[in-house]
Order: structure tokens, then sequence, then C-alpha cells
């Protein structure tokens, strides 16, 4: 089969590799039907050091159940599925504590494993991991079922994690895929106010249409000034920070009001987190961390099911297999927003 390894900065290749078996009785094989590429990738993309051996790519997709361990149970060859980017058992305590990124016998794709950006992929812990769509869904709905593998789960941790309550203000910072999921999920919490800081007007405005009241281009020490100029200079009672610089973690400790939360899911690139004692006295709270969208899966598919949302609009671009480096490039350029990979 055909799948994207990473062998350093830039170097994304698709090669031959050998088709996935069922290596533990909890393992299934699924045919990937549609993945993609993700913000988080081109952290690597960026920096990876140079290797001889390559990383297989990947942690988001959909796809049809092709072969069973013996000891899975409520899956079926022939469903249609997703894929959280972490493997669970669905049994442990952190699982049942709904911290399923936590999982005692967890797995990652990627690396030496399977990854999302391939023509199939083994499943290990199956029975915990995927998520059965049901049978009569509608084919024009898998980027958005797609979108719940990691992006709008992701934005809607950031959002459950700050406890946005009706009529709240909210800041989200980062006009990429996770921010923009997080708009949806802040509307769908009730937020009266959402405040989009992104520069990409595209991007923005798709912002706009998934919920967002306003949105401010300015960054830095300009952006916090207009934050607090359209909420009276107290800033927002909830931030929803999506990029993972040190710089929007600042920007979000500027923005938010006194007594107010920062949530942030944007995968850090930093060590150090800024809040020293004149936080302390304005009695901010900081929360998030990685989403354990297994969590989530379930109940954010009715509500694609149903149309209430369609987070499957992040995805601007779709390549197949062949094109995945291209897909990369578009991404690092800017080019693209959120690139889906047809194997």
């Amino acid at each position: 089969m055909k799948a994207a390894l990473m062998y350093g900065a830039g170097d994304v290749r698709v090669e031959t590799v050998p088709n996935p078996t069922i290596q533990e009785p909890t393992d299934a094989i699924v045919r990937i039907v549609a993945g993609c590429i993700c913000g988080s990738d081109l952290w690597p993309y960026a920096s990876k050091e140079a290797s001889d051996e390559g990383a297989r790519m990947g942690h988001e997709f959909v796809g049809i159940v092709e072969e069973l361990g013996s000891e899975t149970s409520g899956l079926s060859v022939g469903d249609f599925v997703i894929a959280p980017f972490v493997a669970s058992d669905g049994t442990c305590d952190f699982c049942l504590e709904g911290l399923q990124t936590s999982c005692r016998h967890g797995a990652h794709w990627g690396g030496t494993e399977d990854g999302g950006q391939g023509e199939f992929a083994r499943v290990p812990q199956a029975s915990g991991t995927l998520v059965v769509v049901p049978a009569d869904f509608d084919e024009a709905l898998i980027p958005s079922l797609l979108s719940l593998s990691d992006v709008m789960s992701t934005g809607y941790h950031a959002a459950k994690k700050a406890s946005i309550e009706p009529g709240q203000t909210v800041t989200v910072i980062g006009d990429g895929a996770v921010g923009l999921s997080a708009v949806i999920a802040a509307k769908l919490m009730g937020a009266s106010r959402i405040i989009l800081m992104g520069r990409h007007e595209a991007r923005t405005d798709l912002g706009r249409e998934f919920g967002a009241t306003d949105v401010v281009a300015e960054r830095g020490d300009e952006g916090i000034a207009r934050v607090k100029e359209l909420t009276g200079g107290d800033g927002t009672h909830v931030v929803l920070e999506a990029v993972g610089l040190l710089s929007a973690l600042e920007t979000a400790i500027g923005v938010v009001r006194d007594g107010g939360v920062i949530s942030r899911v944007g995968a850090p690139q930093f060590a150090e987190v800024p809040l020293g004692f004149s936080e302390f006295m304005r009695n901010i709270t900081l929360t998030g961390g990685v989403a354990p969208a297994r969590a989530y899966i379930d109940e954010l598919l009715l509500l694609v099911l149903d149309g209430t949302i369609d987070p499957g609009r992040v995805f601007d671009r779709t390549v197949g297999i062949d094109e995945v480096p291209a897909g990369y490039r578009a991404m690092a350029d800017r080019e693209a927003l959120k690139v889906l990979v047809r194997p």
C-alpha cells in the first residue's frame, strides 16, 4: 500500500509499505477513506532533523473496517468508523473518566506505526477506539466526520475545559482549523459574543459564518487593545488559545477578563508559562491540554448528522495520496487551511 513518510524538515515522500495485518486480538484493519494533514504536522515539517528512516504520518482518519481481531466487540466488517487521534481501550480508569489520551493501554498513530496518511491502518484497541457511524449517513458529511477525529473535538475540548456559560464573552486566538472549530464550540455552549483573533480574511470570514461576532486582525499590544476596546476595557470571560506560541498565550493573558478562564489547546512550543504575581491578583484560571477526542465524538457525531454543525468546511483543499507532499507545502505556505487526503 501507499503511505506518507517524513524524512526531515520539508521532506515528505509517498512510498510503498507493507499492508498492515492483525497483530493482537484486539486489533482491527481499516481501509482509509479520508485522512488529512494537521496543523501540528507542520511543526516537524519545519524542524525535524534529517533521518535515513522516514516516520509514518497522519493521526486523523475515517474508513471502513476490513478485518477484526478475535477479541474485538461492537464492531463489524464493513462498518464506517471514525478513528480519534489517540487509540484507547475504553475500559481503564482514565478512559472511564473521559481522559482517553491518558489510557493505560493507549497508542499513537505514526512514527513506526501506521498513520492516517495512507491507504490502510492497523487500529490497536479497536473496540475502545473506533466510533461507528450509522450506515445510512450522507457521504457528503465525510469531511465533517473526519474533523471529529481531531480538530472539532479539540476546539470543543477548549470550550468544555473553560466551562463556557450562556451569555459569556469569548475570545478565540487563532484562525486555523482548531480555532475555527473553537468558534463553533463556543457558539454551541451559548457564548453571546465571540471575538476571533486572526488575520487571514478567508479564514475569518468562515469564522463569522461559524458564529464569530467580531474579528480582530491586529496582533500583540494592538490586538489586546482592540479586544479591550470591544469589551469596554474589561476583556472577555473566556479565552480559547488555539495556536501554541508564547506570544499567543501572552495575548490571552492580556485579553482575558479578571476572574476569567484561559483554555489552551494549541500544542505548546514553549516551556515557561508567564503567570506571575499580577496574574495571580487577577484570579485568572489557566486550563486546557490535549483533547480526549474519543470522549466527545459520540456527542458531536449526532450534531453533524442532524446538521447542527458543519465543521468539515475547514477543509479547503483535497489531494490524492500521491499529492500529500504538495499538500504539506500548501499548508506550510498558508495557501490552504486544512488539506483532506483521499487515498
